[in-house]
């Protein structure tokens, strides 16, 4: 793998846990000189339409499944024609292409000319960053050609996000991750000892507004970028408590500069209990330090909660299965070729971390369920909640040179037993039911799966 590729195993972006699932990266250099025979462009000034002649070629040549060619330059005159809707007076139109008899490089130039058409008959009817955005929209087009949920363009901005929720965030916030439900409503979830926490913000409460402006409607990067700001500045945020809408709270909170933790760690009862949020670039060091507190305190178990995580970064969730797997395969991929690739445990296991529970829920997905799924495989940890999201597939990321990215599936994945876990997920070993779309219950007195944890670990400690 290139070392400016990204194995990704989740598809939302930054805390967005409970949207559509998880993701598995691997960054690429987008249009590297590999096999695909394509000039690096990823640091060169480009044109739109270059940058669509690249994103075409690069999904012909690494998308998991055979593409149709002609069903990438459909997607795209689509895209643009969405984008133009309602600014072009009598309506915009453009060729859907003609069927290209030469391979992969004469359907790209395609691509290259449709988008230089629009561009050049109706950029200015979107006004000074027309360009930009039909480049945008022709590029979205062709990728969401393929139905594939986790195949996405992601502007310069959605990268960054991405990017900071995988290694640990660096910016100015108050300190929290961020959710939304099924329902649209947006849910904070404040992070011990930062500004939200210590302006008295409960977990689980409903974000109404920010600054005044209603977040009804608004897309999840729309109302992190809100809550976002200069270091020092002041947000003001209006919530509710998710079981009582009627309960209004109102919080100024100074921003500060964020850097995240992936884990929270404490001695329950006598077990150490782990939940970790994601697989981003810090995590395994965060929980092996989790760990090594727990033996040093003679934990009488181990609680890994995978709950509510998304997934991240293949090579953390092969360190951290590693610290409780000491040899085996982890996780296969397999690319559309048949290529099988093992990823092997480290040799870096820590003795003693036994009796292991792990709870999962619906939202736990694709790095977390390759963990989960090597745990349960080798039979060296229970799995306690409910069937988690079923995404067995890997997303990798490539950098191209607007600052934004292709996130493209490129492998499938199986557990040690070669289990495929696509739309199926991974049935815990004790089924505890709990609603997974009110997070104010983990870790409290009502949380029903961890008391079920607990008295797993109490019977295998006898």
């Amino acid at each position: 793998m290139s070392p400016l590729v990204r194995a990704v195993s989740a598809a939302v972006l930054v805390a967005a846990v409970a949207v559509a699932g998880a993701f598995v990266i691997s960054l690429r250099s987008a249009g590297s000189a590999d096999a695909t025979g394509i000039a690096s462009v990823a640091r060169q000034p480009v044109t739109g339409g270059q940058l669509a002649n690249l994103a075409y070629r690069q999904v012909q040549h690494d998308y998991y499944k055979p593409v149709a060619s002609q069903a990438m330059i459909a997607g795209e005159r689509t895209g643009l024609l969405a984008a133009l809707k309602g600014h072009v007076p009598g309506g915009a139109v453009l060729p859907l292409g003609s069927a290209n008899e030469d391979a992969t490089l004469g359907e790209g130039v395609q691509a290259e000319q449709l988008l230089a058409l629009a561009q050049k008959k109706y950029a200015n009817d979107l006004g000074a960053d027309g360009s930009r955005t039909l480049t945008e929209a022709a590029l979205r087009g062709m990728l969401g050609s393929v139905n594939d949920p986790y195949t996405v363009y992601l502007s310069p901005r959605e990268n960054r996000s991405l990017n900071e929720s995988l290694d640990g965030g660096d910016f100015g916030g108050i300190g929290v991750y961020i959710f939304q439900l099924r329902d649209k409503r947006v849910i904070l979830q404040p992070i011990e000892d930062l500004p939200a926490a210590r302006a008295g913000m409960k977990i689980g409460e409903v974000v109404t507004k920010v600054d005044g402006t209603p977040i009804a409607g608004l897309q999840l990067d729309r109302v992190e970028q809100l809550i976002r700001g200069n270091v020092g500045t002041t947000v003001n945020v209006e919530t509710y408590p998710f079981k009582s809408p009627k309960t209004k709270h109102s919080y100024a909170i100074v921003r500060q500069t964020i850097l995240v933790p992936t884990v929270h760690a404490e001695m329950k009862d006598g077990y150490d209990y782990i939940r970790l949020s994601d697989f981003g670039t810090t995590s395994a060091a965060e929980v092996k330090k989790a760990l090594e507190y727990g033996r040093a305190h003679d934990a009488r178990g181990y609680i890994l909660d995978l709950r509510d995580n998304g997934g991240g970064l293949v090579d953390a969730a092969v360190k951290i299965s590693s610290y409780f797997i000491p040899s085996g395969t982890i996780v296969s991929t397999i690319s559309r070729d048949g290529d099988r690739v093992d990823d092997d445990a480290l040799g870096t296991s820590i003795p003693g971390l036994s009796p292991l529970v792990v709870l999962v829920n619906k939202y736990t997905a694709s790095a977390s369920e390759i963990t989960s799924g090597a745990l349960q495989d080798y039979h060296l940890a229970t799995l306690v909640g409910t069937k988690t999201f079923g995404k067995g597939v890997v997303q990798s990321i490539y950098p191209m040179s607007d600052g934004g990215a292709l996130k493209i599936t490129t492998q499938r994945y199986v557990t040690p037993m070669g289990r495929d876990i696509q739309h199926r997920g991974i049935v815990p070993d004790i089924v505890v039911d709990q609603n997974a779309d009110d997070p104010s219950l983990i870790g409290t007195k009502a949380d029903k799966q961890l008391k079920a944890a607990e008295a797993r670990l109490a019977q295998l400690a006898r």
